[in-house]
């Protein structure tokens, strides 16, 4: 197969993602009064309304309807105060009513939209013909041909708005304007920034948990057995569809990090790929560019980590063009990415709107949330990723990748601000690089049950460790050794670095007698570097270390070596 950027140059992918994310912060299930749990012994949280079992009446989850509320704020999107239940049908072992409660064609929350900044290696991806007047015409010509259930879905809500009154359940639900559609921005250095608008957040009740005794990669296919918990069950679940506004894989995977990112700091979620609160499927086809008429669809289902995300699309957009340049046809199906294999197969056809045989659930009453409730919703939304990243790098000075990363994680957040306070500049920047670094990479190492609450290391060690590498009391290298020795013995580094007396000589007069011995001795090499020979200035500045016995500001003895050969 060819490469993806190659495939790009001539096919234009058209992507779409439906984000399926629990609500694993609430105590119980959707429409019972079940615990929620992920750890129990199976099939121990279950009753006759989550099992099915017949005269069992549902009660919504009001805590529920509020994280919903809150997520569709968050991503801009338009909260629909007139909403319902439906039943989605569909025969198989993880739901045991045969039906799936979700919602119709109004959701919750409509038409939203996050804006994502694409740069490095990862905007390569999408090529230069990509922008402009085209991709205005590929946005409007993808939302109007889409295919599958939520594409169905709207267009019910549209077609039903259509023939409403005034005061119908289904008037005045706004869409798009496809004539304005915000583009991608190109800026100098080659990153970009791309609006993704979000067709819908709907509510449902997750499935049970299957488990295939014996299949390959976990699958069904050649399992001796299935096993069924039904303790997930009835889980609060609300998935977010994209429009197929996405165009490179890795536009895919910055959109789902965005979103966890978001929802995280809501707190409706732990949104944890690992143990599958938070999973993707993927929709993709291709058409040639300046195609207007999209092709089939393939989705990749229950992509369960960024990297799969990414990897997968990149292959089955390979995939695709291979079959079409040979002339073959692309199926409508569902198809599985496996990872140690690097390829995606068949799992089954997909189904319509129709195969599901939605209609209104008559044991639940229409949604009308009241202003007050929305209000009540937004006065509870903290400070979101982006705003916090924003104001990181004004009040503080630090970089905007950094900041990123930081803003993203709130228990991070609260670290960096405790760690940075009264700091900015260089030592901000520090701090930073402590926790993105240092601190994020010790964390990791140490093993699941390991936060950067429970690490044993302060904020305040980290500020003593970033103000002594700022001041240059220490080398970075040295800074390394004295946060592995912090995190052992719990000590200030300040007291670490003066009892093992590490801290740096940065007299200018003691460190200038070192650089004129080492000249005198080092004749040759300092004629090399007046003649134009730059590398050899590492080997002298490692000879005023070594005369210095490793005590010498080496940032000072580079100055000083270039001002001396100057």
């Amino acid at each position: 197969m060819k490469e993806l950027n190659e495939v790009l140059q001539d096919w234009e992918a058209v992507i779409g993602l439906e984000i399926h994310t629990e609500l694993t912060a609430l105590d119980t299930k959707m429409f019972c009064n079940c615990k929620l749990t992920h750890d129990d012994e199976p099939n121990t949280h279950v009753c006759p309304v989550c099992l099915g079992l017949p005269g069992a009446l549902p009660v919504p989850n009001k805590r529920a309807i509020e994280s919903i509320v809150k997520a569709g704020l968050a991503t801009n999107c338009e909260i629909q105060k007139h909403s319902m239940f439906y039943r989605k049908h569909y025969f198989y072992p993880d739901m045991a009513k045969n039906f799936q409660t979700t919602q119709g064609p109004v959701a919750f929350c409509m038409h939203g939209h996050l804006d994502l900044e694409v740069t490095g290696r990862g905007a390569e991806e999408r090529p230069a013909c990509a922008f402009g007047e085209a991709e205005a015409a590929s946005l409007a010509s993808a939302s109007a041909g889409a295919v599958g259930l939520s594409a169905d879905l709207s267009r019910m809500a549209g077609e039903k708005a259509e023939g409403a009154s005034d005061e119908g359940a289904l008037a005045g639900l706004s869409s798009y304007d496809t004539a304005a559609l915000a583009t991608a921005k190109r800026h100098e250095d080659g990153s970009y920034t791309v609006p993704i608008r979000i067709l819908r957040i709907h509510m449902e009740e997750d499935a049970a948990k299957m488990v295939h005794v014996g299949g390959e990669e976990g699958r069904i296919g050649g399992a001796a057995e299935s096993l069924i918990d039904y303790n997930r069950c009835g889980t609060p679940l609300i998935e977010l569809v994209t429009e197929p506004d996405l165009r490179t894989p890795e536009e895919a995977r910055l959109f789902m990090e965005k979103l966890r990112r978001i929802f995280v700091t809501l707190g409706i979620s732990d949104c944890s790929m690992e143990k599958g609160s938070m999973r993707c499927d993927g929709n993709v086809s291709l058409r040639r560019r300046g195609d207007t008429t999209l092709g089939t669809k393939t989705e990749l289902k229950n992509l369960n980590s960024f990297k799969a995300l990414h990897d997968g699309l990149a292959y089955e957009i390979c995939r695709q063009a291979e079959v079409l340049e040979e002339g073959g046809e692309i199926y409508q199906e569902t198809r599985h990415w496996e990872p140690s294999r690097k390829r995606t197969v068949v799992m089954r056809t997909k189904e319509t709107a129709d195969d599901y045989r939605f209609f209104p659930d008559p044991d639940l009453a229409p949604f009308d949330l009241t202003d007050e409730f929305i209000a009540h919703c937004a006065a509870e939304i903290p400070e979101l990723p982006d705003a916090k990243r924003d104001r990181y790098q004004l009040d503080f000075g630090i970089k905007r990748a950094d900041a990123e990363q930081i803003a993203g994680d709130p228990a991070g957040a609260d670290f960096f601000e405790e760690a940075a306070a009264g700091l900015t500049g260089k030592a901000a920047q520090t701090v930073a690089n402590l926790i993105v670094n240092e601190l994020t990479g010790y964390v990791n190492a140490a093993g699941a049950d390991v936060t950067l609450v429970t690490c044993g290391i302060t904020p305040a060690q980290v500020a003593s460790l970033a103000r002594l590498l700022a001041e240059d009391a220490i080398s970075s290298n040295q800074g390394h050794e004295v946060f592995t020795l912090m995190a052992k013995t719990g000590d200030d580094p300040a007291k670490i670095v003066d009892e093992r007396g590490m801290r740096q000589v940065s007299d200018t007069g003691a460190l200038q007698e070192i650089v004129d011995a080492v000249l005198a001795r080092c004749e040759d090499q300092a004629q090399q570097y007046r003649d134009g020979n730059q590398k050899v200035l590492g080997f002298l500045v490692g000879q005023c270390m070594k005369e210095s016995r490793g005590k010498g500001n080496p940032k000072l003895f580079n100055e000083l070596l270039r001002a001396s050969l100057s």
